[in-house]
């Protein structure tokens, strides 16, 4: 009896502390995901100066220990990054975040709350399944790599990029991957970087520590705010600073004929892009603050040759569109249905803006020829890619409830490409249940209706002659269709 009450208070003990370490666990991983955002506002913070240099080290010469410079007497207070009432969207002058190494998205998440869009990328590597978990849980993701390529992103497109504890070396090969942050980044954009605080006094750890900071230093970058293993720091709106650099400072300027905007199969280039004399330099790119931007033409639109009327007749049409395929639909599903959407031929990004009333995210997509409109669509607050459909898509299995095809299948018999290997593509990311709208030149129609029911897309179906107008190129026909749940016949020998 006593050897079975001593096992008894043995076991009792584990049981205890087992629940004490796995409530500790709790508390930490509540703080290091709730540790980026709220500092922002209540950390220490740093005034810095318009031209980009460092004020903290009081130029480029001579270098210190990090740890030291954050221990430094600082104001408590700097125009903008004190929100307004402590709003992350900074009354909606920040709308589009690229979340770097993101996990599960759970930072994008958060960040729904507050108005704010993210951009959230992860590799397809030990944690491969992550992607596929944020996706299924709603929230904007997207498969990623950070190697030797850029991003599908246009530059200048995000006000915050973040990284939490993501694992990306941002030191390899001069600097290559934070270089390429930069182009992404809008003038005065925001980096957000943290490491676990376990890592605080690890040699390795600050060693990285230092040569970020003059890594960043020597790209112009201002050190805004530091709390613990977090540092921000903002990417500066002018070429002034880079013309206060010595002579031969590494990285060099990009090229000035180096288009920015250029992504598909591009290889990053170890060099600043720097601002050229047309491009709108005044912090966040001049654009109007969330959701009035949606709506308003953006500075960018003289670049691809879009005047504001053009722009402001596409989202009148497709206000209208929009408006039509719910009615077409309505009788078979409700709009909350929806939540994970593709456009597949986003164009200048009116059938997402129309969606702006509904519980939807949109992935904008733009196909290869038409990449330099994505800009527009990161202009308007939304977020999207750059694609060749004549390619698979990079991301998992019945992924998206709704995919709308504007005449994409005539863009890739355009280039040779096969109807059904897109048909079948399309069917591997739409989930059960889901819908597809495919609007496009009868003909087209017609020849798609034929696979319908061998892609069982045939749990619904819808079929009309729209209205013609300024953007349609001739005859059209819509067709909506419906995905069945169903599985495959299992033969028995």
């Amino acid at each position: 009896m006593k050897q079975k009450s001593e096992q008894l208070r043995t076991s009792r003990l584990i049981t205890y502390v087992l629940i004490a370490l796995i409530a500790l666990l709790g508390l930490i991983c509540f703080y290091n995901a709730s540790s980026v955002a709220p500092g922002l506002s209540r950390s220490n913070r740093y005034s810095f100066s318009h031209d980009g240099t460092d004020p903290v080290l009081g130029g480029f010469s001579g270098t210190r220990d990090i740890d030291d410079l954050f221990q430094e007497q600082v104001p408590q207070s700097i125009p903008m990054l004190k929100f307004p009432n402590d709003k992350l969207h900074n009354g909606g002058n920040v709308r589009n975040v690229l979340d770097v190494g993101c996990g599960v998205a759970s930072f994008g998440a958060y960040l729904l709350a507050h108005d704010i869009i993210a951009m959230s990328i992860a590799p397809n590597d030990v944690h491969e399944n992550q992607i596929q978990f944020a996706l299924e849980r709603g929230i904007p993701s997207t498969l990623g790599v950070l190697g030797t390529k850029r991003l599908p992103f246009p530059s200048r497109s995000f006000e915050l990029a973040h990284c939490s504890r993501c694992r990306i070396d941002w030191l390899q090969r001069d600097g290559i991957l934070l270089l390429e942050l930069d182009r992404l980044l809008r003038p005065g954009g925001y980096f957000a970087y943290s490491s676990p605080e376990a890592y605080a006094h690890d040699p390795e750890n600050r060693r990285i520590w230092n040569a970020m900071h003059d890594l960043l230093r020597r790209m112009c970058w201002r050190v805004v705010v530091r709390k613990d293993q977090t540092v921000i720091w903002a990417k500066p709106t002018s070429n002034s600073c880079f013309l206060k650099r010595e002579p031969g400072t590494l990285p060099l300027l990009c090229s000035t004929d180096d288009d920015q905007d250029a992504t598909w199969n591009i290889h990053m280039k170890a060099c600043i892009s720097p601002y050229s004399s047309k491009m709108h330099k005044v912090r966040g790119s001049g654009l109007v603050p969330w959701p009035q931007r949606l709506t308003e033409a953006p500075p960018r639109l003289e670049e691809i040759g879009v005047s504001a009327e053009e722009f402001h007749e596409d989202t009148r049409i497709w206000q209208f569109r929009v408006s039509e395929y719910w009615k077409q639909m309505k009788s078979v599903v409700r709009k909350s249905y929806f939540r994970n959407v593709m456009d597949m031929n986003s164009n200048l990004g009116g059938f997402g803006a129309s969606l702006k009333d509904t519980d939807v995210w949109v992935m904008n997509v733009s196909p290869v020829n038409q990449s330099a409109r994505l800009k527009i669509i990161y202009d308007r607050g939304l977020i999207g890619t750059v694609h060749d459909w004549c390619e698979a898509f990079s991301t998992y299995p019945r992924t998206y409830d709704l995919l709308h095809a504007w005449q994409i299948f005539t863009k890739i018999q355009e280039h040779g490409c096969g109807l059904e290997d897109l048909l079948i593509e399309m069917d591997r990311i739409l989930r059960p249940e889901g819908f597809v709208i495919i609007r496009d030149k009868p003909s087209i129609v017609n020849y798609i209706r034929k696979f319908v029911t061998a892609l069982r897309w045939d749990r619904w179906i819808s079929e009309v002659e729209p209205k013609s107008d300024a953007l349609s190129s001739g005859e059209e026909q819509v067709l909506i269709v419906r995905k069945k749940l169903w599985s495959g016949i299992v033969s028995t020998m």
